[in-house]
């Protein structure tokens, strides 16, 4: 059986790639393997094939990728196509990105007035709306990664609803696992001189808007210890984003007393000059740091008392799972996928609004202060989903189109 997965750039980090390796390394001796990519790393086992494209933005990119791969496509031989990237030549597509009308959707309600006329005349999404439309309809088999991305798919673009598979994103339970406290959580504190008694609050997400960093900041200079409350009130540092209206997310902010000294690390790819700016205005630049993308991340996890991500839009955050899995209590919207995997105030908690700051602040204190017993209870729901069982469903799918 010949086995083609589509990823244009295949690399040892990532959260689809690493979720491709666990795929092909429960299929390498059921089939032969290909992967079509403009860049990758070199793997046992697996025979690569180059779509050369031009780099000439991320619209022509976007493009030329799709074409290329289509054309690739057709000279070889294969049993079954998959996609991991918004092409429409494959058999299964994993909307791993979930759905661009979407999110579209919901930055309007969020970006300036003026920006949200430009998403009709942006080349880019154009291109996006036009492929997506396109995969939808004519793929046989749309693997979504949490319901949340399937009701999408279907309210935007009226595919049946037998045709879209959930699957749930997978979690290495020994990688991430709440025996690696004792192994880094202290070794990591001492490393960024963060003291046992100090909450750690722990932030992983690469795109700081589109991930919520703005709401978080916001939320944690409202959360005042008292050996800070002689600071001025929070009336007094106006908002340096943008915050749309709704509950609490506009308004007289409220400053949260706790008896804890509490810091924030922030982990991965963004603007960290214009958020250590924010985190200035908001005078808690002390309390945050901010260390830029990690490999070793379970080590982070293990130094952390809790994990916040108020994201916007994400279909399924692998970071949340891995957070669950490290034994973490995580707080996060519910226009994150992983939300359905969370009971409210029992593995963490899930606020409506993202950029509700005030009620972030409220959930950040109510799972510090029980931290300890939500997080035993988040490891056991990650339990649940282990990245194995996830690969063996996905194979499932694909043996039935060979």
């Amino acid at each position: 059986m010949n086995l083609i997965f589509i990823k244009k750039n295949f690399s040892v980090h990532g959260g689809a790639e690493n979720y491709m390796k666990t795929l092909i390394a429960h299929l390498r001796d059921k089939a032969d393997i290909h992967v079509v990519a403009k860049k990758w790393i070199e793997s046992p086992g697996i025979t690569f094939h180059r779509i050369d494209s031009l780099s000439l933005g991320s619209f022509l990119s976007t493009i030329a990728f799709n074409a290329g791969t289509c054309r690739k496509i057709k000279t070889l031989r294969a049993d079954c196509i998959i996609s991991f990237e918004r092409t429409t030549c494959q058999d299964i597509y994993r909307a791993g990105e979930g759905c661009h009308r979407e999110w579209l959707r919901l930055r309007k309600t969020v970006d300036p007035f003026w920006k949200k006329y430009t998403f009709m005349i942006n080349p880019l999404h154009i291109a996006l709306l036009r492929i997506e439309k396109q995969l939808f309809s004519d793929t046989k088999i749309i693997i979504a990664n949490s319901n949340m991305v399937k009701s999408q798919i279907i309210r935007h673009y009226n595919i049946p609803e037998e045709k879209i598979q959930v699957i749930y994103n997978g979690v290495d339970l020994k990688r991430f696992s709440p025996e690696n406290t004792e192994l880094y959580g202290d070794k990591v504190r001492q490393e960024l001189s963060i003291g046992k008694d100090t909450k750690l609050i722990l932030f992983v997400g690469s795109g700081f808007e589109r991930k919520g960093l703005g709401a978080l900041l916001r939320a944690i200079s409202l959360i005042r210890s008292e050996k800070n409350l002689a600071l001025p009130s929070n009336k007094d540092y106006p908002s340096p984003i943008p915050l749309p209206q709704g509950e609490g997310a506009r308004g007289r902010v409220k400053n949260i007393s706790s008896d804890e000294d509490i810091k924030l690390i922030v982990i991965g790819k963004g603007n960290i000059k214009k958020f250590s700016s924010i985190a200035k205005k908001y005078g808690i630049n002390d309390r945050v740091s901010f260390l830029g993308p990690q490999k070793e991340i379970e080590k982070f996890y293990a130094a952390a008392d809790i994990f916040a991500l108020p994201t916007i839009y994400d279909p399924f955050s692998n970071a949340t799972l891995e957070a669950m899995a490290s034994g973490l209590p995580v707080i996060t919207t519910k226009n994150n996928g992983v939300s359905e995997l969370i009971q409210d105030g029992e593995e963490g908690f899930a606020i409506e609004n993202p950029l509700n700051h005030n009620m972030l602040a409220e959930k950040i204190k109510s799972a510090l202060a029980e931290h300890e017993s939500m997080g035993r209870k988040a490891r056991l729901r990650a339990e649940k989903f282990p990245i194995e069982k996830a690969a063996e469903e996905f194979i499932r799918i694909i043996l039935t189109l060979k």
